[in-house]
């Protein structure tokens, strides 16, 4: 079952310009940062509220690392703005095979490593209505870090 909008994430050129937009216009503040050298990117998550299922829903913010990263290759095509919106669920291996057996592509076999330790897969925008949708299962507390 999806339990939440775990988060949207957004392309940008230059994340730190990014992150200080969103705390000064919102008073957003940075919750978590990483570089994830498979995804080819840097990014920072901005906490915007806790979820009745013990999660947390955030804006992603991404920035490319590397020009052949499929984030460089959307903000070349798409300019900034939002690239995926997320949902979380309990078990994304689950939830990728329920939603493949309705039919949508899931973009990876197996799911992968996330942001802050979580694991997650892809969903075909071609079959969502256009929305690049990221499944999203976080690590436990205690792994995250946080």
């Amino acid at each position: 079952m999806l339990t939440r909008i775990d988060h949207i994430g957004i392309a940008c050129r230059n994340l730190d310009e990014t992150v200080e937009f969103y705390r000064a216009t919102y008073g957003f503040e940075v919750f978590h940062t990483e570089v994830n050298e498979e995804q080819g990117v840097r990014e920072a998550m901005l906490k915007i509220n806790e979820t009745d299922d013990g999660g947390a829903s955030y804006l992603q913010l991404l920035e490319p690392i590397r020009e052949d990263s499929t984030v460089a290759k959307w903000l070349e095509k798409n300019g900034e703005g939002v690239h995926h919106i997320a949902f979380g669920t309990a078990d994304v291996d689950g939830e990728s095979e329920a939603i493949r057996g309705k039919g949508v592509r899931v973009l990876y076999d197996e799911p992968r490593r996330g942001s802050m330790g979580s694991r997650i897969t892809f969903l075909h925008p071609k079959d969502c209505h256009g929305v690049l949708t990221e499944l999203v299962t976080s690590a436990p507390a205690d792994a995250a870090g946080h």
